[in-house]
């Protein structure tokens, strides 16, 4: 006889703030793995919200100011944190 792995359901809710910020209930965030700097989708589908995790921001701009030559001055690290931002606000806006 086969086993099915057992299903877990969490409930929660939350208030949406003047900004449209909601916080995912601490149940759920342990159930999805879900750590400060993931990356979450929503899709709207009949009504239903559907939140999904899509990975990690730490994971995805590590090593991102990899640099073998001589240390950046803080001005260059300043730009290239800027120019990284405007990438990742391009790449967001684009989906």
């Amino acid at each position: 006889m086969a086993v099915r792995p057992q299903k877990r359901t969490a409930n929660g809710s939350s208030v949406v703030t003047r900004k449209g910020q909601i916080t995912v209930p601490s149940e759920i965030r342990r159930e999805l793995g879900i750590k400060e700097g993931d990356r979450v989708t929503f899709t709207l589908n009949d009504g239903e919200l559907t939140l999904r995790t899509t990975g990690s921001v730490v994971e995805a701009t590590a090593g991102a100011f990899k640099n073998y030559g001589p240390a950046l001055t803080a001005e260059e690290l300043r730009d290239a944190a800027e120019k990284a931002i405007a990438e990742d606000v391009v790449e967001r806006s684009a989906h």
